[in-house]
């Protein structure tokens, strides 16, 4: 089965897809990563050839090690890049990406732990999805209902289907699925409306800092593509299949991702300055570092041994501190 991936990213999030990239070809994956991004290109990526592809007259091709490419894409959209994930999907199997069966997106602060097979098994399940961190939500839970009420004056009938609250970072489908993507964007451009627009997100500058519009009561939209996501699992008459919080590192059990949450991301931490704080390394920290070099060296062998052996440290001295 021909696969695809895609990311998005701005800023120092380029290590990140750099990261990932590693991740899945270690991984298994053969094949066309699509980078969308907006703002200046890093110097590992620079190293690619510029080519005219499409409607894109610059996007650069980057091939580190043979069976991979990364394509970037210079985006001109004003949409916050959270909230463009299904319209970039969408873009990608209507040109670029026509002959692939499967397309897969993935926030650039993920680490693919399990094989690549295991994700195109996925897929033919349904549209794989992964269980947030904050699951589960209740049938009557106030941000629920309050989609259902939303969506009804817009005439989408949201039908309760299960209590799982999918993570918006990565989804996985088949090309017969494809109506979940134009469904999803659908619902976002709706949602827009009770945001400020879709240039409005739980970031601002790369940081955990939202630019939403706040609303009367609870605020049923503030994880934007997120809330929209899980709307349209229940917009959508198709298969949706799930992998618990143990899929992205959220909880015990086995591991197909890890994705690192929050603002201080794993390249950005300073180990030994977190340790004297009491708190230890995550788990996907010490992921991040593992992948972090070959076949695309963003990060430099040398910073990736020290990194390592900084969480080392950390970990022993938070065996005897913490906060």
């Amino acid at each position: 089965m021909i696969s695809a991936i895609c990311t998005l990213f701005e800023g120092n999030y380029h290590y990140g897809v750099a990261t990932l990239s590693n991740s899945l070809y270690k991984q298994g994956f053969r094949g066309t990563i699509y980078v969308g991004y907006r703002g200046a290109l890093p110097n590992w990526a620079l190293k690619g050839k510029k080519e005219s592809i499409g409607k894109w007259k610059e996007a650069i091709i980057l091939k580190p090690v043979e069976g991979m490419q990364l394509v970037f894409l210079p985006l001109m959209t004003n949409y916050s890049l959270t909230n463009f994930k299904p319209d970039f999907m969408l873009e990608l199997w209507e040109g670029l990406a026509k002959e692939a069966a499967a397309l897969f997106y993935f926030d650039p602060d993920i680490v693919v732990h399990d094989s690549w097979s295991c994700f195109e098994q996925w897929a033919k399940c349904g549209v794989a999805l992964c269980e947030d961190v904050n699951s589960p939500m209740q049938e009557f839970h106030p941000r629920r209902q309050g989609w259902k009420n939303y969506f009804k004056n817009y005439n989408i009938d949201l039908q309760y289907k299960n209590q799982i609250y999918a993570n918006g970072g990565f989804v996985g489908l088949l090309k017969k699925d494809i109506s979940f993507l134009s469904l999803w964007k659908k619902l976002q451009e709706n949602m827009g409306d009770a945001i400020g627009g879709l240039d409005k997100s739980i970031f601002s500058k790369q940081t955990y800092n939202s630019t939403i519009l706040k609303m009367e009561g609870f605020q049923i939209f503030d994880k934007s593509d997120q809330d929209a996501l899980n709307a349209t699992v229940e917009a959508y008459n198709g298969i949706v299949s799930y992998i618990g919080k143990e899929g992205m590192g959220f909880g015990p059990g086995k591991v197909t991702m890890y994705h690192a949450l929050g603002s201080n991301k794993p390249w950005n931490v300073n180990f030994l300055q977190k340790a004297l704080q009491g708190r230890s390394p995550k788990v996907v920290d010490e992921w991040y570092w593992q992948y972090a070099v070959h076949p695309i060296f963003a990060h430099t062998k040398g910073e990736k041994t020290k990194k390592i052996i900084a969480i080392k440290i950390s970990k022993f001295l938070g065996r005897f501190y913490k906060v």
